[in-house]
């Protein structure tokens, strides 16, 4: 996302080539969605991986409508826009057949059995391999199963954002869907390289979340120098413990932390080599409990979107 969007400045060059030294080092699975830079992140992602196709397996969203001015048009999961959309992401991407394909917000004026029926309709034309969903209520991901398989559900997780701990864990876990978090560094927050408001770019999204803002951000504050402190106790960096940290919570859970430049990226890459202890998982637990981070994930009209 923050390649083509939301994160300030962009720079495709160094964009695409993170990407291919993401693939040199291993890394096989990228997250993309029809919505990031109103479809230029597809387009992106499909230049990235002309050449190494079958090394990847790919995912993008769809559901989240927006004009082509980048106006935000609601969320949108009829038969029909299913289909426009899906056949819209695979000519942006320039691939036959999509990985995994999630419906990016749940639509509370489509049935979420229509939705997923149209889905399956695209694995069955070989269009798409899998199903997903992203942030849906476990009542939803248990209706949307019954009509296909749903490989995956995403959803925000990180240390300062436990939500899914509990009910919709133990629903995806109960099923056998895979675990997809999504900013499991907490929007860089957990990076410790954000002390005030003023380092992010003027046109970054996150200037305006709730986490952010005023008194929350200085609450904040406390868990990033938690996780700081361990850090260096582990010698490694605090994105390195935050990533080890989401890895250790099971072998379902597959994180996506994003970046925008090869540096970072081989810095979380690192993460596969921090072990964590027992009792350093439990001291991580008490630092950064479920319910501890002070403000909403997102602004309200956002807010309203999740948990459909």
């Amino acid at each position: 996302m923050g390649m083509s969007e939301f994160y300030g400045q962009a720079d495709e060059a160094e964009a695409v080539a993170t990407i291919q030294r993401a693939i040199d080092l291993g890394v096989t699975f990228l997250d993309t969605a029809d919505m990031y830079g109103v479809g230029r992140n597809e387009e992106l992602v499909g230049r990235a991986i002309r050449d190494r196709r079958d090394a990847v397996v790919l995912a993008t969203k769809f559901g989240n409508v927006r004009g082509e001015d980048g106006t935000f048009k609601g969320v949108c999961g009829r038969p029909d826009y299913v289909r426009s959309a899906c056949e819209a992401s695979l000519r942006r991407l320039g691939v036959e057949t999509i990985d995994l394909y999630y419906q990016h917000r749940v639509d509370p004026d489509t049935p979420i059995e229509d939705t997923v029926g149209a889905m399956a309709g695209l694995v069955r034309e070989g269009k798409v391999r899998h199903l997903g969903l992203s942030e849906a209520a476990p009542a939803t991901v248990r209706r949307a199963h019954a009509v296909h398989p749903i490989a995956a559900l995403q959803t925000e997780y990180s240390l300062w954002s436990r939500d899914p701990e509990g009910e919709i864990l133990d629903t995806v876990r109960e099923l056998g869907i895979g675990f997809v978090p999504y900013s499991p560094l907490g929007r860089g927050f957990l990076t410790g390289a954000i002390r005030r408001v003023e380092d992010l770019a003027p046109d970054d999204y996150r200037r305006h979340s709730p986490r952010f803002q005023g008194e929350n951000f200085q609450r904040n504050l406390d868990l990033v120098a938690a996780v700081e402190a361990m850090s260096r106790e582990k010698g490694c960096t605090p994105s390195q413990l935050a990533l080890a940290w989401v890895l250790a919570q099971g072998e379902d859970i597959v994180p996506i932390p994003g970046t925008k430049r090869r540096g970072y990226l081989e810095e979380n890459v690192g993460a596969l080599d921090v072990t964590l202890t027992r009792g350093e998982l439990e001291r991580l637990d008490r630092a950064a409990p479920k319910g501890a981070t002070a403000g909403e994930r997102y602004a309200a009209p956002q807010m309203q979107a999740l948990n459909r």
